[in-house]
């Protein structure tokens, strides 16, 4: 019997098309070049995309714009006529989507419904949830939906430790729901998703990292990715902060201070192979605009190629040449950071 992550390698390497291939190779040619001549050059279309299925979401964490309710852009669905015409733009070279950016994908009813268009195009599908919507029918539904991978975000093994930065959520539902998931793949004989349980490395659970390793082997979790924090207020120290560095992103200096670790360099690969894509159609650089304060585009107005090669684009991807430290999404990015697991 395959190993679970041999099943996932060979699900994704099957969304390979010759088209997809040659798109990864311009994609990368172009960035490499670009680092060359230190002017931005594209020429192929992203291979990830991460669409927004909306922005609410049911629980209240202390480090996200959804919880916090602290968008300055407005909260809704994405509507599945919208992605169907977006998806029918980008699809044939695309080898990932991503149906998360804030908010809980669940949130949105007609969610399974696009992943499941995606899927019939042969894209890789990926999404994360807090858990609290994997009911036995939804957990049917998500495994029917033909999804690949699902993140479920497990941030403390004791209700008392998670409640500290899942506000407002059950830890026992979310674990319930994880086994809901784990028996209709059983049941469906189906080898997707691919479950990964991701651990928030933070300091009120930092010592829990060998239960939540342990919890997800008794459950029948494929995998435990334990993800460092961001944290907005950082420089004068934060209580989220792991005491232990390694699962920090952020390092203490003489002064006191702290810092991102990352060196911020000049470049980034995902300006060239990736981007995302808010629930009302406006296109972004990536996770880190979460308020979508650089709009590179909106789908509402122009057509995705447009938007991939216009202007705004080509600007956005100049500045970042002539100094990341300039760009503010930019500064508290850890594009680059080792990730342990």
């Amino acid at each position: 019997m395959l190993h679970p992550r041999i099943h996932d390698a060979l699900n994704f390497s099957s969304k390979l098309t010759w088209k997809r291939i040659w798109n990864i190779a311009l994609l990368y040619t172009s960035y490499q070049w670009t680092k060359w001549v230190k002017r931005p050059v594209q020429w192929g279309q992203p291979m990830t995309i991460s669409i927004e299925p909306t922005t609410a979401c049911n629980l209240r964490c202390p480090e996200c714009p959804s919880g916090l309710k602290s968008f300055t852009r407005d909260t809704g669905n994405l509507k599945k006529d919208f992605f169907r015409q977006t998806l029918a733009q980008v699809a044939d070279r695309l080898m990932y989507m991503m149906f998360y950016f804030q908010g809980e994908p669940y949130i949105n009813p007609e969610f399974l419904n696009m992943v499941k268009l995606a899927h019939e195009k042969g894209i890789y599908t990926m999404s994360s949830t807090n858990g609290h919507f994997l009911n036995a029918a939804n957990a049917k539904k998500t495994v029917e939906s033909g999804l690949d991978r699902l993140i479920i975000s497990v941030d403390g093994t004791t209700q008392e430790v998670y409640e500290q930065y899942r506000k407002e959520g059950k830890l026992e539902t979310v674990l319930e729901g994880a086994r809901q998931v784990i028996h209709w793949k059983k049941e469906l004989k189906s080898h997707t998703p691919y479950i990964i349980f991701q651990f928030l490395v933070v300091k009120p659970n930092e010592h829990q990292i060998e239960d939540v390793q342990r919890i997800a082997a008794d459950i029948g979790v494929d995998e435990v990715k334990l993800k460092t924090a961001q944290v907005y207020n950082y420089k004068h120290g934060n209580e989220l902060i792991p005491t232990q560095e390694k699962y920090s992103r952020y390092q203490l200096q003489r002064d006191g201070s702290y810092s991102v670790k990352n060196e911020l360099l000049d470049h980034c690969w995902k300006l060239w192979h990736a981007c995302v894509i808010t629930w009302d159609g406006l296109v972004v650089p990536c996770c880190f605009d979460k308020d979508a304060t650089h709009k590179l585009g909106d789908l509402k107005e122009r057509n995705f190629q447009e938007i991939w090669r216009g202007d705004d684009y080509q600007k956005f991807r100049r500045t970042l040449l002539q100094g990341r430290d300039q760009i503010d999404i930019c500064t508290n990015c850890t594009e680059g950071c080792k990730v342990w697991a």
